[in-house]
């Protein structure tokens, strides 16, 4: 069971502005609903040494950790091999993996291709019945594509190994206030209910509602008594909607 998670976005195209990054808002969504809380983010070169580095320090201070990219055939593809190396171990060629690359690739499969099925000793390979191809699991870390499209495939994946200890509640006012009206309304909703995790975001450029407020914790109670005593201070044309 986890309950603090952090990710380790890793190529120079996202550093460089060459590719968009669109796989962190997927996972922290998943994550978001497992009961997951995600707690660090990092985005960082190809760099064999620097990868090892942060995936053994993310390791070590949370709960789980997510790679996204780096886990190609070509020579920037160093991802695999970092994280044996943030194990001490050896990345070595999975049998069973080589063979599904073999009847995938038939006669083109070289054994640049067979890089892909490189993977740490000791390594735990999930898998699905609708996700076939493994996904590397080594420890606490769970290595993930960089494509976008292959990333929310392998989701599936997560969200059927990994469970966190309370799933999160929600609640958001969409209110004709704006943060500024709203301040000491909201410091005494922060101040009374601590347990809350209490969210200002303004909507500008839109006639229905100025500023939408979030409510969030693992105690669906403590969400609806923060959100009860908020909505009881504003003017009923000051809300435009309750989600």
């Amino acid at each position: 069971m986890a309950e603090s998670a952090a990710a380790v976005l890793i190529g120079n195209e996202l550093l460089s502005g060459k590719v968009h990054e669109a796989n962190l808002v997927e996972l922290a969504r998943t994550l978001r609903a497992l009961g997951i809380a995600l707690r660090r983010v990092v985005m960082i070169p190809d760099e064999m040494d620097l990868i090892a580095s942060e995936v053994a320090a993310y390791s070590r201070s949370h709960d789980v950790v997510f790679t996204s990219g780096g886990v190609g055939p070509t020579h920037d593809d160093l991802t695999l091999d970092a994280v044996a190396r943030a194990f001490g171990v050896e990345a070595r060629v999975d049998e069973s993996m080589a063979e599904m690359l073999r009847a995938a690739y038939g006669e083109r499969c070289t054994e640049h291709h067979l890089r892909m099925a490189r993977v740490p000793e000791g390594a735990f390979l999930a898998t699905t019945s609708a996700e076939r191809w493994p996904t590397v699991v080594m420890g606490n870390v769970w290595v993930l594509p960089g494509v976008p499209q292959i990333f929310r495939s392998k989701l599936s994946v997560v969200r059927e190994w990994v469970r966190g200890p309370v799933p999160f509640h929600s609640k958001a006012v969409l209110t004709r206030l704006d943060e500024g009206s709203l301040k000491p309304l909201l410091d005494r909703v922060v101040e009374a209910h601590p347990g809350v995790d209490v969210g200002s975001y303004p909507k500008w450029f839109d006639a229905s509602y100025k500023t939408k407020i979030t409510f969030d914790s693992r105690d669906a109670a403590a969400v609806e008594a923060a959100l009860a005593a908020f909505v009881a201070e504003l003017a009923e044309a000051d809300v435009f909607a309750v989600e």
